[in-house]
């Protein structure tokens, strides 16, 4: 599959750039750093090659893989028993579920960075992979949980101004979104969360697995996110789409499908980062 360099070559520098005053014309002089990764262009087709990729670390790695898919399925089962009784959070919780997970999905990225080294992909090192970018990843990390909760806010309000008197049973609601009899709250709902799920998503596309691979810090990581976003439009929304349908797959069997979609999307969005941003040139 082919790529397209997304950046316009730079004009060669003269001899004199970048020389400090007093140096001799002998003097050597270090290239000034690229601010920004370069972004690359990629096919309507290539999410589905990178899910293919995430099945085949899956695969390659099961055990280390599965272990963050029975984390994934033990999280959404655990919100869906305490908030057995309260759906709207359940609702918001599962939702915001979908904003957490570039986060989440940290020692997924690991496994695959290590196998494509050739490195055992053991489980134990990707627990703290964290740690290598503690700083840049902890901010974006708080950005993911503010984030998180506006969202949570946002939805308890779309509740109340939809029910102002009493929530129907659970069984009542899911009747008025299957049958369709409350177009004015799905849409709304929906809308408000595909505002904040299509922020995370331009803002976490390339930012995590950038972070951990390269020490990049969070402001540049986040800016390329949305340039990759900006490059390939298409192929982003075929991303995303995948993205939902196969969390959509996991929710909908009882939970038990994210043992299996869960580390594949993450295995994925490693792939994704490594055919959207060009490697770094070494001098």
């Amino acid at each position: 599959m082919s790529r397209q360099n997304d950046e316009t070559p730079q004009s060669p520098q003269s001899p004199l750039s970048g020389r400090a005053h007093g140096d001799t014309p002998d003097s050597t002089v270090a290239p000034s750093p690229i601010p920004f990764p370069r972004v690359c262009r990629v096919g309507l087709g290539a999410p589905l090659h990178w899910v293919a990729l995430g099945a085949g670390d899956l695969k390659a790695c099961p055990r280390p893989s599965l272990f963050y898919g029975f984390c994934f399925a033990a999280m959404g089962l655990l919100v869906t028993m305490v908030f057995r009784r309260a759906y709207e959070y359940t609702f918001a919780l599962t939702t915001g579920f979908l904003l957490l997970g570039p986060f989440l999905a940290m020692g997924l990225y690991e496994i695959s960075r290590r196998r494509e080294q050739g490195a055992p992909a053991a489980l134990v090192p990707t627990l703290t992979v964290w740690r290598r970018n503690a700083g840049n990843i902890g901010v974006f990390v708080v950005v993911l949980g503010v984030v998180f909760l506006v969202w949570a806010r946002a939805s308890m309000i779309v509740f109340a101004l939809f029910y102002t008197t009493e929530l129907p049973s659970l069984s009542g609601f899911i009747g008025q979104v299957l049958s369709l009899r409350n177009l004015e709250f799905l849409a709304v709902y929906f809308g408000v969360g595909l505002v904040f799920a299509a922020t995370v998503f331009a803002a976490s596309v390339v930012s995590i697995p950038l972070m951990l691979d390269r020490d990049q810090d969070a402001v540049s990581a986040v800016i390329t996110s949305f340039n990759a976003l900006r490059s390939n439009p298409g192929p982003m929304l075929v991303w995303a789409l995948l993205i939902v349908s196969l969390t959509g797959i996991g929710f909908l069997s009882f939970h038990v499908g994210l043992v299996v979609t869960m580390p594949i999307i993450g295995h994925a969005s490693w792939h994704a980062y490594r055919e959207l941003v060009e490697p770094p040139h070494t001098p």
